[in-house]
């Protein structure tokens, strides 16, 4: 089925970006945002089953990642350039508004994509990272640092260089089958000289070892560089947003998470979310979804359970 979605090359905000491309091109369109360390690819199970149901599903390589440009510059990576790509790529849609779909950084993007173009999205559906509101007090890099230490997998991604060194030492192979077959609600920790020592030997019984090698295939032609300088920009990024402090995210949300994400459960997560500061910021929030017993690749992991959410909540628009 796989074989069946179409693959372009689109013009977007000064970079070349891969596009999977499935379903008809007259119907609704939802636009698919993976995270780190994903692809397009992350998608293939609600691409084949929701353009079965009439959507077109679109879901680029983000920049840095798979068959999309690399720019090499960290400040490359900011909310407003992703956000940027992600406007023109609507705009090469010829759409008005689209339905989002994000996982990860992919959702974090999503959120930015809400809340600095309302009028491109119809509604979204947030997985595994809600909306968290800026901290003006705080930088981002030193508040994960502060609370989790210096091996924390953001706070070692910061030095240019210095973890992808330590990737090509394992493999992308091995290191992308450490982090896919994680299922711990624990912050990821990457320790120093011995940061995928304990991978697993086992594959997850959702991703198969053809799927791993896909996977791999791509982080061994681009490498790890583009994708981490995301996390490289969460500074700069916290300087740019200031002028929306306290803003609201003004579109329709369904949020889902598993309730093994670490995401979920980072310190103070479950206070914001459930406790009414997810719906203070984000005011159309409309259900929020937590599955028992699900990691982080939630999306991945339970394809069936998560394609019904989706399509259950966009119906309504």
């Amino acid at each position: 089925m796989v074989d069946s979605i179409q693959h372009k090359t689109v013009s977007v905000n000064g970079i070349n970006m891969h596009v999977a491309d499935k379903g008809p091109e007259d119907g609704p369109i939802i636009l698919f945002l993976h995270g780190f360390p994903g692809l397009w690819f992350t998608w293939r199970h609600q691409i084949i089953a929701l353009s079965d149901l009439g959507y077109r599903t679109v879901a680029p390589d983000l920049r840095g990642y798979g068959d999309s440009d690399a720019p090499p510059s960290i400040s490359s990576y900011t909310h407003f350039h992703a956000v940027g790509d992600l406007v023109a790529l609507i705009d090469w849609l010829g759409a008005e508004k689209v339905f989002v779909v994000g996982h990860d950084m992919g959702a974090l993007l999503a959120w930015y994509l809400c809340m600095f173009r309302p009028d491109r999205v119809k509604a979204l559906v947030s997985l595994s990272t809600s909306f968290y509101p800026r901290n003006p007090k705080v930088k981002p890099v030193a508040g994960f640092r502060a609370l989790y230490g210096d091996d924390f997998y953001i706070v070692r991604f910061q030095e240019p260089g210095e973890i992808e060194t330590r990737f090509a030492e394992y493999g992308a192979e091995r290191v992308l089958k450490s982090l896919y077959s994680r299922h711990s609600p624990k912050p990821l920790h990457l320790h120093k000289g011995k940061e995928f020592d304990d991978a697993p030997i086992t594959l997850p019984s959702w991703m198969s070892q053809e799927d791993l090698k896909y996977y791999a295939s791509k982080y061994e032609q681009k490498g790890f560089t583009g994708p981490l300088n995301y996390y490289r920009a969460l500074d700069l990024d916290w300087e740019l947003t200031a002028p929306w402090t306290k803003s609201q995210v003004q579109v329709p949300v369904k949020f889902m998470v598993g309730d093994m994400d670490l995401a979920y459960n980072m310190v103070g997560m479950k206070e914001y979310i459930h406790g009414g500061g997810f719906k203070k910021d984000v005011p159309a929030l409309e259900e929020v979804v937590v599955m028992v017993g699900v990691a982080h690749f939630i999306n991945e992991e339970k394809p069936e359970e998560v394609n019904k959410h989706i399509y259950d909540f966009f119906q309504k628009f």
